[in-house]
């Protein structure tokens, strides 16, 4: 028996040699040098493209301390994971350059050795160096981005609904939909909840999201150091409408901002104009009040929007439209084929009632 394991193990090896002797010098001549330069460069090119602008909600433009953090931490680990990649892949491509061919008195198995212990413990211990690099920053960072806000912030309340988002400022007794104002160089404060399931908030440019939970409340604080209008959305699966629940947040100047949280505590004026007027009674005694809420008037409905300054929104529908009379037009004959998965009902308007009420919600300035 030990007679004919031998003669197996040396059977085995000597197979082993001729088939690694028969396939070894391919190993270079199927490798073709035009094939490698296209494919860097179609590498290369790919990586380019993928760069191009614009990007509205593009990470790494950070316009936040919190966003700031993030993206350095982010750099940090791709600047090292490059020096990695570029490590490896050129040993690999000098190995395969420098041994891949070889005279026919070279060919066969290389000579075996019991290794290079130096070699050894280096790749242990720089592993080991390169990811307390990133571990050490990683850490310091969740535990700075997850610190209690300054005394000082802004605070807001944000409630996510299938699917549109419900802005409050309870130390300002405003309350908004779907679109944020702050202040230019002031920590905010979010406290983050959801009405029925999981919804994530996002604002790319301002840091990292942030679940809303039901019966739960997280937090997110930032400080916004560039002002302008910034996109955000909903970045975690909540049902059929899921990509259209989207937000605005709008950076702007103290005074400024001011003066927007005094525009947005006054009650709804009666319009003027005829036709907005009789789309204010049809408001008024139809469906509209048991879902939304119009400051100064009888609606008082939490299921929807507040709308008592819609006229000012920029957007409509959860942000996926600008708040224009045709848009709004149409969101009123039809809001499930304006936005599909939405939750606001088709009431089979006439023509006339819905130029009536789009008269009338373009007027709550």
């Amino acid at each position: 028996m030990r007679d004919a394991a031998h003669l197996l193990a040396v059977c085995d090896h000597r197979m082993v040699i001729e088939l690694y002797a028969a396939v070894e010098p391919l190993t270079m001549s199927r490798v073709s040098r035009r094939g490698l330069a296209a494919g860097l460069f179609l590498a290369v090119s790919l990586t380019l493209l993928s760069c191009a602008s614009p990007h509205p909600q593009t990470v790494f433009d950070a316009r936040s301390d919190f966003a700031g953090q993030i993206q350095n931490l982010f750099v940090l680990i791709i600047v090292l994971a490059t020096i990695v990649f570029v490590v490896v892949e050129g040993l690999l491509i000098f190995a395969v350059v420098r041994f891949g061919r070889r005279r026919p008195e070279e060919r066969g198995l290389p000579a075996q050795v019991h290794g290079n212990t130096r070699l050894e413990i280096a790749w242990t211990i720089v592993p080991v160096l390169i990811l307390a690099a990133i571990a050490v920053p990683t850490v310091r960072t969740i535990f700075a981005t997850a610190a209690a806000a300054p005394a000082d912030s802004l605070r807001l309340r944000v409630v996510g609904h299938q699917w549109w988002w419900e802005i409050q400022y309870p130390e300002l007794g405003v309350v908004t939909a779907n679109e944020i104002v702050i202040p230019l160089g002031q920590t905010v404060n979010v406290d983050l909840e959801s009405a029925d399931v999981i919804h994530s908030f996002w604002v790319p440019k301002m840091g990292g999201k942030r679940d809303a939970i039901p019966n739960h409340v997280n937090s997110l604080w930032f400080k916004p150091d560039t002002p302008g209008e910034y996109l955000g959305q909903c970045a975690e699966f909540c049902g059929t409408a899921h990509a259209n629940m989207r937000l605005r947040l709008f950076v702007v100047a103290t005074d400024e901002f001011q003066t927007w949280v005094r525009a947005q505590r006054q009650p709804a004026t009666t319009p003027a104009d005829p036709l907005a007027a009789r789309g204010a009674e049809l408001f008024a005694r139809g469906a509209c009040v048991g879902c939304h809420t119009v400051d100064g008037t009888n609606a008082k409905g939490k299921a929807g929007p507040n709308l008592t300054h819609f006229g000012n929104r920029a957007t409509l529908a959860a942000g996926i439209a600008p708040n224009t009379r045709e848009n709004l037009e149409r969101w009123l004959a039809d809001p499930p084929a304006f936005k599909p998965g939405s939750l606001m009902p088709n009431l089979r308007l006439s023509q006339d009632d819905v130029q009536a009420l789009a008269a009338y919600l373009q007027s709550l300035k």
